[in-house]
């Protein structure tokens, strides 16, 4: 055979294992162009495609590795040779130190191996696990999404959803048309993003993993930065009136201008979460806007400081919050708001990474304590002076021990008024040392960068230990 014709030989059969695909069209708008390269593109499973493209590109530039799995070849189906190559990615993954992304469209699980598929799939997830908080981990579900591939795509950092994928552990119940939707993803917490289609989906996951560090000992990227238009005016516009001030606002006029990408959006929303830019470095924002914390708000804000915690990346925390509701039932209620608050505070104390609060409004007992303390979670805290700090809210702080101030000449209302300007007051916490500063509204944003320079070169020295005990 002549070197022509081998040459020709590998071009066909390249051209019939390599044929463009669902998955690999994904993959196309997922990398960069023209840099993506596809590893053991010539697996078969008894002569048909394996179900699964596996590979490494640049995104933004940077390194990653994707899969993508194909309904429309072997129905995406996992087993052995699928489970080897996206396990072969992982360990590369894991000895380069580059992201993973993995794109979701299977019906299930191999059947016709029986227990070896099982075993396929345990594989997978403790390759992920291993890989967790070493490099990010990205789930895009744009298909079918299910059982044990549900499991592991849950597993990741970010879940990013088309509003057409299904995703469920056990197939909803017959006449159930909400559940395994993407809605119901959103409500439940599990995605943490939901886009219309595919192509707005992938736009959103190439977004996350620009702004991410390549991996748990990488510098953070930088970005060119703008402003945001008239934030000046807005910050002291919601000083002066910080009871109708949005907690989301309050964060976009923080932050460099159209850097905000919102997660979570559907669950815990009393609470705003959102990755963005300040001084074009990446930081993550969580903005609570004057009402009580309810337990999947509690669950959101812990869940989301954990994966910018294992990457370095500063947490940013806008304080405006009565405290933690209770929630459950009336004899189980109480139980419910301490395990949660207990996991929140637990989360921040436990974080390395730089953390800011700036304190804008009510900041009432645990809240506080959780969210904005320095003795256990803020490296640097600010306050505007209409930041309100209290042990207790400031009617129960005057029923419990001022009522004797309360006379003829003198209401309740004007009591809890005079507490409020006084022991509650953030000049009263500033001079014993508990925050930072008070400062004008005008300075917030200079005064975050600021302490994020100071907090670059943070280093802590941890107890050696397994891990810490998370009241889940």
């Amino acid at each position: 055979m002549s070197a022509q014709s081998m040459l020709d030989k590998v071009a066909d059969a390249r051209a019939k294992a390599l044929a463009s695909t669902p998955a690999r069209q994904r993959l196309a708008t997922l990398f960069d162009a023209d840099s993506f390269v596809e590893l053991d593109g010539f697996v078969t499973v008894d002569g048909a495609p394996s179900g699964v493209v596996c590979g490494y590109g640049a995104v933004g530039g940077s390194p990653v590795y994707a899969f993508a799995q194909d309904s429309t070849e072997n129905g995406g189906a996992v087993g052995e040779a699928h489970a080897a190559k996206i396990g072969k990615m992982y360990d590369l993954a894991l000895k380069t130190g580059a992201p993973v992304v993995g794109i979701y469209d299977s019906r299930g699980a191999r059947i016709s191996e029986g227990a070896a598929a099982l075993n396929a799939y345990g594989q997978l997830i403790l390759k992920a696990n291993n890989l967790s908080g070493v490099v990010p981990q990205i789930s895009l579900v744009l298909g079918t999404c299910a059982g044990s591939s549900a499991v592991m795509a849950c597993g990741a950092d970010f879940v990013i959803m088309s509003e057409k994928a299904e995703f469920f552990v056990a197939p909803p119940a017959k006449g159930d048309t909400g559940a395994g939707t993407a809605a119901a993803a959103a409500k439940s917490g599990v995605a943490h993003i939901v886009r219309a289609d595919d192509r707005e989906a992938i736009e959103a996951a190439r977004r996350i993993v620009s702004m991410m560090p390549i991996n748990n000992l990488a510098s953070p990227p930088v970005f060119d930065y703008d402003e945001t238009a008239g934030a000046v005016q807005a910050l002291q516009a919601a000083c002066e009136n910080i009871d109708d001030a949005c907690k989301k606002e309050i964060a976009a006029n923080l932050c460099d201008a159209d850097s905000l990408i919102e997660l979570l959006p559907d669950f815990g929303k009393k609470a705003y979460a959102a990755m963005a830019t300040i001084g074009g470095f990446p930081v993550g924002v969580i903005s609570t806007g004057g009402e009580k914390l309810c337990a999947n708000c509690c669950n959101k804000i812990a869940r989301l400081v954990s994966v910018w915690d294992a990457f370095q990346l500063p947490v940013i925390t806008i304080v405006n919050t009565t405290g933690i509701e209770s929630s459950g039932s009336e004899d189980t209620g109480l139980c419910f708001a301490v395990r949660d608050i207990a996991k929140l505070t637990h989360v921040y104390a436990e974080a390395t990474t730089a953390k800011v609060a700036v304190i804008t409004g009510k900041a009432y007992g645990s809240a506080y304590v959780a969210l904005a303390s320095k003795a256990a979670a803020s490296d640097y805290t600010i306050a505007w002076p209409s930041a309100v700090i209290s042990a207790l809210a400031p009617e129960t702080a005057v029923a419990f021990s001022y009522g004797d101030r309360i006379t003829a000449d003198k209401s309740r209302e004007q009591v809890v008024a005079e507490y409020i300007e006084t022991e509650a007051s953030p000049f009263e916490a500033a001079a014993g040392g508990y925050i930072d500063d008070v400062i004008d509204p005008a300075v917030t944003r200079p005064a975050i960068i600021s302490a994020l320079d100071l907090l670059s070169a943070k280093r802590v020295q941890k107890n050696p230990k397994k891990h810490g005990n998370i009241p889940f």
